[in-house]
């Protein structure tokens, strides 16, 4: 928490596993009081909670499927009513599914479409009315080094968290009168369970590629959403962080 200032609230989407739950723990570290979403691993969830509990804040585990509008909705009130408020909203949950163009299918399309775009949009839509009234409030998105850099195979993906940078940028210009500011962060490649999945031959190839030669942590993600919501970056709103260790460059 800030200079001992009024405790604030951060609703973190998909928070169970990967770069959502590291960064609602780092928020509780800093003091925030959090919501931890998840939409099937309630035990993963509970365990967020209680890190986030030990280190000294309050925490809930809410389950809602983010590209549910009346999920997302009935979310945003159980958060409200608990906490009072919402400050910050971390965009997150999301799915990655790599096929190449010609092997696309329609249920690929439709599942990255529904979480990774109206997701981000349901959930910013209803945090802003309730950031409205207090006119301040702050939204980050959690997008891709995939939206600046081709990856064969993530046709699909990449156009989602383009989408996402492209929706960070026009929603900063319309929520900038009312106080609320949105900004991106763009992970190249993380150290994640995703990560792991990935033939060790080919993960070797990859760090080669990145210029700091290491993949990084969902702690280092986690650490630039906490100083984008913070009151350090108060003047920053509509930009979309890089977080690849030089890969894109």
């Amino acid at each position: 928490m800030e200079n001992n200032q009024e405790v604030k609230t951060a609703l973190v989407t998909g928070a169970s596993r990967g770069i959502g739950r590291a960064c609602a723990i780092a928020l509780g570290k800093a003091g925030y009081k959090v919501g931890v979403n998840y939409n099937s691993n309630e035990a993963a969830a509970q365990e967020v909670v209680k890190i986030i509990e030990e280190a000294g804040s309050e925490a809930i585990a809410i389950k809602a499927n983010a590209a549910d509008l009346k999920e997302v909705q009935d979310m945003m009130r159980t958060f409200v009513k608990t906490f009072g408020k919402i400050d910050l909203l971390v965009n997150n949950a999301g799915i990655v599914k790599d096929e190449y163009v010609m092997m696309m299918n329609p249920d690929t399309i439709n599942m990255c479409l529904d979480l990774n775009i109206k997701g981000y949009l349901y959930c910013s839509q209803q945090a802003a009315v309730k950031m409205f009234s207090k006119k301040k409030g702050c939204i980050v998105n959690v997008s891709s080094v995939s939206s600046v850099l081709a990856v064969p195979g993530q046709s699909v993906y990449s156009s989602t968290k383009g989408a996402v940078n492209s929706m960070t940028a026009t929603m900063a210009k319309e929520l900038a009168p009312y106080g609320i500011r949105v900004n991106a962060v763009a992970p190249g490649f993380i150290a994640t369970e995703m990560i792991e999945a990935i033939p060790e031959e080919k993960r070797e190839q990859y760090i080669k590629d990145i210029p700091l030669g290491r993949f990084g942590t969902a702690e280092e993600v986690a650490n630039a959403v906490v100083m984008l919501a913070s009151d350090a970056c108060s003047y920053v709103t509509g930009q979309v962080l890089v977080l690849d260790g030089g890969l894109s460059l």
